[in-house]
């Protein structure tokens, strides 16, 4: 599957490694909350970097003590209508402070793109490589939201209340 990292189509430096199977000695890894929770302490103090699936039925919560250890998150849409995933990634954003990868999979579909980064999604591992096209030329599209989010854009309303202080003053 393509992965979309920052706007732009990308190689995954990141294997995913089975629960059964033997991590390699150094490299990036991707490996399960089932297997990560078995062992978080010494999984987290590889020397090289590490990733875990997080199903959207686990609270990230249970991340806290390691999210300064983990480069990538990667947080599951099983079905394009269960958003739980967009729910996970603004607490590790805007209340947990993440700052690693926070990776989009499963069903990750076009319309819910602008979403996804407002949400803290930083890399998608999207079905179809046109969509990886098309979700690397909207990274850019909109300048200007009206929610406000933790994304580090200013809502159309802080920018107003912005000018109208400024012009006050």
């Amino acid at each position: 599957m393509p992965l979309v990292k920052n706007g732009q189509i990308t190689a995954d430096e990141f294997v995913a490694v089975a629960d059964d199977a033997e991590l390699p000695a150094e490299g990036a890894v991707l490996i399960s909350a089932t297997r990560f929770l078995a062992d978080p302490d010494s999984l987290a103090a590889r020397n090289s970097p590490l990733g875990v699936i997080w199903p959207n039925n686990r609270d990230v919560a249970e991340l806290k003590p390691w999210l300064d250890r983990l480069a990538l998150i990667a947080l599951v849409f099983p079905t394009y209508k269960d958003g739980r995933a967009h729910s996970q990634a603004r607490r590790l954003r805007e209340i947990f402070g993440y700052r690693g990868e926070l990776r989009a999979t499963g069903q990750v579909l076009r319309d819910q793109f602008t979403f996804l980064v407002r949400n803290g999604f930083d890399a998608f591992d999207v079905k179809k490589e046109a969509d990886a096209h098309a979700f690397g030329e909207a990274t850019h599209r909109y300048t200007e939201f009206y929610q406000p989010t933790g994304d580090g854009h200013r809502s159309a309303l802080q920018r107003r209340r912005q000018r109208h202080l400024t012009s006050a003053s």
